[in-house]
């Protein structure tokens, strides 16, 4: 059973990433998936979350407007869709995926991580 994050690099403020999240061992169809993220010196956030089935979605007031979570669950695959990035966006983005939460960004009610992959935001 793994989560794999992919897709970080480095961008220019106002520019767009795309990240994935494909997970492997098991199917993501009953799985909500959210990604949080850290950056140095500061505690890992919520950042997007995406239902099993993709009926709903919910966003951190930080990237509303601006990042799109989707999934695609015959590649089994959930996607961030990161557009107008700032350096404050630069961290490491994590996917974790659940099938029982009451809360939409509580790390601990998430059973899978994927291994984190690192977005740098340059000014």
């Amino acid at each position: 059973v793994q989560l794999q994050a992919s897709g970080g690099g480095l961008v220019q403020a106002g520019g767009s990433r795309r990240l994935s999240c494909a997970a492997s061992g098991f199917t993501l169809d009953y799985y909500a998936i959210a990604w949080f993220r850290q950056a140095p010196g500061k505690e890992r956030e919520g950042v997007s979350y995406i239902s099993g089935k993709g009926g709903t979605t919910h966003y951190a007031d930080f990237v509303k407007g601006r990042f799109t979570i989707s999934r695609d669950n015959a590649k089994n695959t959930v996607y961030l869709q990161m557009n107008r990035l700032t350096p404050e966006d630069t961290a490491v983005y994590y996917c974790a995926a659940t099938q029982f939460h009451n809360y939409y960004f509580a790390p601990g009610e998430y059973d899978y991580w994927g291994q984190g992959t690192q977005v740098t935001v340059s000014s």
